[in-house]
């Protein structure tokens, strides 16, 4: 293979070789250290297709590789998957209004959830990641290698090498409900797809939607896979959240374009959102939601009953990718932060997201109120 275990963090990892804290010949010991749930194997994993961004086989590298690791082999996974709760305030606050019924298993009384969660790190198979993008495979390994400073001279000196380790975040997926049943068509899913966004979804910042459409969707997957006795759909819920802070654009980036949409004459307004952004990134969004389904593919997913999200850039690829999707879930109006509204009204009007519905006149009237130009 061509790059670095570890992702963005494998830099961390040269440091910690250089400062002598780690010894380079280090093997991890993997005992104890398989999967909490198994996941799979199905039959997208053996379609070169449907997966071309991980290693579906990435978190039985204790199992699998058995002969090579005891042969001395640095076998890494690229994949783990364990148990935890999550506990967050806005689900505690709907169990406090009613919104939401504690079960005793997947919702606790105290508010917390129970999850099934794993994280993903990248693994790039080049020919078909080539083809997923409409480009040669040569092509996209010498701007990868120019594009990474020449990090990576492999890219085009080594043609037969295929597989390539980014040096990128990855992602995290949070299963609420039984895993297997994700893979399950019969079995209703509630599902989003989210990517960072540090400011709002740790810090809580209200310039844009994300927390509140991440926590919303949280409230969802945790109502679609609830009991029915405690007022849930019977179903199974999936977060899947991909490190691609600021549309991939970067924080640095994004706080950039935040003060240029501010001190623009005339203030922040939806006519300009995509411009500003434009003019310091040189792209609107670089996230190419090409590769986002390979996760769903890796959990065997073939239909998503209800999809929590108004992109079309990631509905057009899941479903592009053949995975079926039945309704889409708005975000309620009443959890859009004030300061956001410019967002919204920038996206609606670009065409960036909808269900399938034109918005109205008076829609567009109070959008153009707030700033928007028709």
């Amino acid at each position: 293979m061509i790059g670095t275990h570890s992702g963005s963090y494998s830099v961390y990892r040269a440091l910690a070789v250089a400062a002598g804290a780690l010894k380079r010949e280090h093997r991890a010991d993997l005992t104890n250290t398989s999967p909490t749930d198994q996941i799979g194997p199905y039959a997208q994993w053996s379609d070169p297709g449907k997966i071309v961004s991980l290693d579906p086989w990435g978190a039985e590298v204790a199992s699998v590789f058995t002969q090579e690791l005891a042969a001395g082999y640095d076998i890494r996974p690229t994949i783990a998957v364990t148990k935890a709760h999550v506990i967050l305030p806005e689900i505690i606050e709907a169990l406090h209004k009613g919104r939401l019924q504690p079960d005793g298993q997947l919702l606790l009384a105290g508010g917390a959830a129970v999850v099934t969660k794993v994280a993903v790190e990248p693994v790039w198979y080049l020919p078909e990641v080539a083809r997923r993008f409409g480009c040669s495979e040569m092509d996209l390994r010498r701007v990868l290698f120019e594009e990474t400073g020449g990090m990576y001279p492999e890219l085009v000196t080594r043609s037969d090498l295929d597989v390539f380790l980014p040096p990128i975040g990855g992602q995290t997926v949070y299963i609420f409900g039984n895993p297997p049943d994700l893979a399950d068509p019969a079995v209703e899913l509630t599902a989003r797809v989210h990517d960072e966004c540090n400011g709002s979804d740790v810090f809580g910042s209200d310039i844009c939607t994300c927390r509140p459409y991440l926590t919303h969707a949280i409230e969802e997957c945790i109502r679609g896979a609830q009991p029915a006795e405690a007022g849930g759909r019977g179903g199974v819920g999936l977060i899947a959240y991909s490190r691609k802070e600021g549309r991939a654009l970067g924080e640095v980036t994004k706080f950039l374009v935040y003060n240029a949409r501010k001190r623009q004459p005339g203030g922040d307004t939806a006519d300009q959102y995509f411009a500003r952004t434009e003019c310091v990134a040189g792209v609107q969004d670089m996230r190419f939601q090409e590769l986002m389904p390979d996760v769903l593919h890796w959990l065997g997913i073939r239909k998503i009953h209800r999809l929590v999200s108004m992109s079309n850039m990631k509905y057009d690829a899941i479903t592009g990718s053949g995975i079926e999707v039945g309704e889409r879930v708005n975000i309620p109006d009443e959890i859009i932060p004030a300061d956001a509204r410019v967002e919204m009204d920038a996206k609606m009007a670009a065409g960036y997201f909808t269900t399938g519905r034109v918005p109205d006149a008076d829609e567009l009237k109070q959008a153009k109120g707030r700033g928007l130009s028709a």
